[in-house]
């Protein structure tokens, strides 16, 4: 079952991701794109995530899970501070 919700937190992830990205395409509004990156950094996040609990459980894979997330905010802070100075 947590497999289930791992999975499916994934998916969502990837089809957030996607779907800033198609309204960036769209409208040019540069905040969704640091969205959709951000977003891209959760979605390895829960891959990595997937990875770690089921594929590798012997050894800790929590702080390279960590980093894509920890990257994906910071940018997209980035983006929010850089947007509001414009």
């Amino acid at each position: 079952m947590a497999l289930l919700v791992y999975v499916l937190c994934a998916l969502t992830s990837v089809l957030c991701t996607v779907l800033l990205l198609r309204g960036f395409r769209r409208s040019r509004v540069r905040l969704l794109m640091w969205s959709a990156i951000c977003f891209a950094g959760f979605a390895l996040n829960n891959i990595l995530l997937i990875v770690d609990v089921r594929i590798m459980p012997a050894q800790d894979l929590s702080i390279a899970r960590s980093i894509p997330s920890l990257i994906g905010i910071a940018l997209l802070l980035y983006g929010l501070i850089w947007e509001t100075e414009r």
